[in-house]
């Protein structure tokens, strides 16, 4: 089997540093590499600038035996995994610039024989496009697509699927779908992968596995369409949403989600889109879940809004910002959009409580408002939105809520 003694992570953001980490652990030298000065000397002093349990202490083990590195510069490897950011533009199609600007960066310390792994989620034919980049990058090494058999660089898709709060675990359990433009490509993966997977390794071509994750994501997002849709049903029929799926997943084929907010993350929130940018004719039922679930945040501004009317000095206390519980994620989180939403109606005094961020993005500071203690919230704000179940509010009994207008949308009390 091909073994690999230094590996490349571009992009130590939620993906990157842990994978960097755990191939550390398992021995191998790795260097990582990240845009931010900030982060490459936080992980270089042993420490992490993202929040995910277990992870301070496996890159401090990292760090003191000298397996990880952290820089702003590339250097030769073996392999090198690319994992930055695939967000959309504002017409809601692909912003592959990173990748390519990854690519850019690597492409003067790549040599014969190297493997290019991209383990960011994007759009179907991402991959090829790496190979056709890298061409005009170094037209002096052979690339897949130009000749499948005598290839000097082996290029694969690897998307990564963990989820937030138990990376660390799922890097390793979790079964991974490997594309390569040529089998070869595919099978060279597949080594790097089993040096850290005891999950099994599942090979494809790169465009179905590219398919794949955004397959994954898009069926998650139709799925909360359809409990986001029906709780503003039950809203206008005046039933408790919340007792209604727990009776209807009694059925034993019938397992509705949970309603929420709207959906966010870098994931569930995006990848729809990629599908929809590719196939539009076609992509209809995932276009209307990506609607809905976008339509869900202006839903419940227009509740909070509505009770707001009832006061004459408004104080609201939004209780969460992060896109889903018990992390210190906001992308893409339809909690920060409704906050700042309501910043920016100035419809009363906002409170901001999320006990996982020591500050606010810059943004929400310009708007004169500040991070606020839960029992501050609790006793100043006669308004509670309840945007994300983080366990610090699933504590809370009625009784410490009974004064107040509340708005659950994530169903804590039931």
């Amino acid at each position: 089997m091909q073994s690999f003694s230094r590996v490349s992570v571009i992009g130590l953001g939620y993906i990157g540093l842990p994978t960097a980490a755990v191939i550390a652990s398992r021995g191998v030298e790795v260097l990582g590499v990240d845009v931010s000065e900030h982060a490459v000397n936080t992980i270089n002093q042993g420490k992490i600038h993202i929040v995910e349990p277990d992870l301070d202490m496996l890159v401090q083990a990292a760090v003191t035996t000298g397996k990880l590195k952290a820089s702003l510069t590339p250097e030769p490897a073996e392999a090198f995994m690319i994992a930055v950011p695939t967000p959309f533009k504002e017409n809601k199609t692909p912003d592959l610039s990173y990748i390519k600007a990854a690519l850019e960066n690597i492409a003067p310390v790549i040599a014969k024989g190297n493997l290019i792994v991209l383990e960011s989620t994007s759009p179907v034919g991402t991959t090829d496009k790496i190979s056709a980049w890298l061409a005009e990058l170094r037209p002096d090494l052979v690339m897949p697509h130009q000749d499948p058999d005598k290839a000097d660089v082996f290029i694969a898709h690897c998307p990564e699927r963990v989820l937030p709060g138990r990376v660390l675990q799922e890097l390793v359990s979790n079964d991974r779908i490997i594309g390569g433009i040529t089998e070869r490509c595919a099978q060279k993966a597949v080594a790097l992968y089993h040096l850290f997977v005891r999950g099994e390794c599942l090979l494809t071509n790169a465009r179905t596995a590219e398919m794949a994750k955004l397959t994954e994501n898009s069926f998650r997002d139709v799925n909360i369409a359809f409990a986001n849709e029906l709780s503003m049903i039950c809203d206008h029929l005046k039933i408790n949403v919340w007792e209604l799926i727990k009776l209807a997943n009694r059925h034993p084929r019938v397992n509705i989600l949970t309603p929420g907010p709207g959906v966010g993350g870098h994931c569930i929130a995006v990848d729809p889109w990629f599908i929809v940018d590719s196939a539009p004719e076609q992509a209809q039922i995932i276009r209307k879940a990506r609607e809905i679930n976008d339509s869900k945040p202006h839903y419940v501004i227009n509740k909070i809004k509505q009770a707001a009317d009832q006061f004459k000095k408004p104080v609201i206390a939004c209780l969460g910002l992060a896109f889903k519980a018990d992390i210190d994620d906001l992308r893409e989180s339809p909690a920060l959009d409704i906050a700042m939403s309501l910043l920016e109606d100035n419809i009363g005094e906002i409170l901001l409580v999320e006990p996982n961020i020591k500050q606010l993005p810059k943004k929400y500071a310009d708007h004169n408002s500040r991070l606020t203690s839960l029992p501050q919230a609790l006793e100043q704000a006669n308004i509670l939105v309840v945007l994300v179940d983080h366990k610090q509010f699933k504590t809370l009994h009625p009784v410490d809520v009974a004064t107040k207008v509340v708005i659950d949308t994530r169903g804590i009390f039931g």
